[in-house]
């Protein structure tokens, strides 16, 4: 009996230990991007053990255990997974907001919203902010990824639009506040149903004290507050009310921000006792448009086709068949020029801008739109690479608080790494097809 119970105690440990070494990994040979943004570290090696990395290095300074499945990265680059700080999972690139919005909200929890995550995913997104949403959709949605039961990029979700007044037939994810006691319970039912960050929009048409109120009942609750940043008086109320993320270079064809706001902005980003203001400027959208429409081979992309079902797919084509038309867009090449000169002001103030797109808006597809980010920041507006890798990775982490597991390839956090074939400091496009996407140790691609 000693004997019997001796064997089995054997192999039940032959069986543990069998189970923790296919649980290494090993990413060896590749030029190390860590987020800190520090030089690449060449001929590295990371080691993976179950969903956490273990140890990073290079090939002369770790050695590789011999029970570790050996991934070779071998003229790649590494990163950590990329954020997108401004995706809307609701939405699929269709042009008609008031029909998707009447047609599909039935399809959101099980379909649209898993689409979009997942299709993050898949072009190298490990986490995302997803900004405007029917409440409980957006929190299965989250929690169905983060349990395992989907694959996508890890969510932080607002819920629905907090603003004056919900625009007709949106009033399952926009909710409006009357009175400064509306605004605290808004911001209470939110909090207490488990949202990660509040969406508030339009704030110029709230009363400060119906702002102020939402405002500190998040900050109470510990959520932070993301503010639309379209016109100059939401920036200022935003500004005044302590709001911690801006979203959009705004102002419409506006040439510039108004020195007003530039001097608010300025007084903001020197008092670093409130740390770092950020932004997150969604400028792709507006600046490719005219590419895209006069090019519209680039919407024959089947990326963005994953996960949704064949009507859906034609619906969505036969919404921007005639990119042109879209009145979405009319406006559009006036603001263009608007662009490089808002992002400079903002450099320039010593804001941090974070990479966000506006995924989801019409012809702006979620496997798409942040690498496009990235590369209109870098060969368009001429921002070094480096920056913009830590605006999708350093500091979106830091900001939604998560940064001791995510955000840098760094022993103990999460293992949400990617890597393309190429220099990606030098050809920051080469992210448009991302090789390798790890998340929480797991390989999706």
């Amino acid at each position: 009996m000693l004997k019997l119970r001796l064997t089995s105690c054997i192999f039940l440990m032959t069986i543990f230990m069998f189970s923790q070494e296919s649980n290494l990994k090993a990413l060896v040979g590749g030029t190390l991007i860590d987020g800190f943004g520090s030089d690449p570290i060449k001929n590295s090696v990371i080691l993976i053990e179950g969903e956490r990395i273990k140890a990073v290095g290079t090939v002369e300074t770790l050695p590789v255990p011999t029970n570790a499945e050996v991934i070779s990265t071998e003229g790649m680059s590494v990163l950590p997974g990329l954020w997108d700080m401004h995706v809307h999972t609701m939405i699929n690139g269709h042009a008609d907001y008031t029909y998707w919005d009447k047609t599909y909200p039935p399809l959101f929890k099980d379909v649209i919203m898993p689409s979009s995550a997942h299709q993050l995913l898949m072009a190298g997104v490990t986490s995302a902010r997803d900004l405007g949403g029917p409440l409980e959709e957006s929190i299965a949605v989250r929690d169905a990824i983060n349990n395992g039961e989907i694959p996508g990029a890890t969510l932080y979700v607002s819920g629905p639009f907090i603003q004056k007044k919900p625009y007709p037939g949106t009033e399952d994810f926009r909710w409006g506040v009357n009175g400064a006691d509306d605004g605290r319970r808004k911001i209470r039912k939110l909090a207490n149903a488990g949202v990660d960050v509040i969406k508030l929009i339009d704030q110029d048409q709230m009363t400060m004290e119906e702002l102020r109120a939402v405002v500190d009942e998040a900050h109470k609750n510990n959520l932070k507050v993301v503010a639309h940043g379209h016109r100059p008086e939401e920036i200022r109320r935003g500004l005044i009310v302590g709001a911690d993320c801006f979203e959009h270079t705004g102002l419409s064809s506006s040439p510039r921000y108004p020195d007003d706001v530039m001097t608010m902005i300025k007084e903001r980003t020197a008092d670093m006792s409130q740390g770092p203001l950020f932004w997150c400027p969604t400028v792709e959208g507006l600046y490719n448009y005219e590419y895209v429409r006069d090019n519209r081979e680039k919407l024959d992309n089947d990326s963005w086709h994953r996960g949704l079902p064949d009507s859906v797919i034609t619906d969505i084509k036969n919404s921007i068949a005639h990119p042109d038309r879209l009145p979405y867009f009319q406006l559009t090449p006036s603001r263009k020029p608007t662009l490089k000169t808002k992002i400079q002001q903002l450099l320039d103030a010593g804001v941090v801008l974070l990479v966000g797109t506006d995924s989801g808006i019409p012809m702006k597809f979620h496997s798409q739109s942040t690498w496009n980010e990235l590369d209109v920041w870098v060969n368009e507006f001429g921002i070094d690479p480096m920056y913009a890798i830590r605006g999708a990775t350093y500091w979106p982490a830091l900001w939604m608080g998560v940064a001791d597991e995510v955000g840098t390839i760094t022993p103990g956090k999460y293992a949400d790494i990617i890597a393309v074939d190429g220099d990606v400091l030098r050809y920051i496009s080469l992210l448009q097809d991302v090789d390798m996407v790890i998340k929480h140790g797991k390989q999706y691609k």
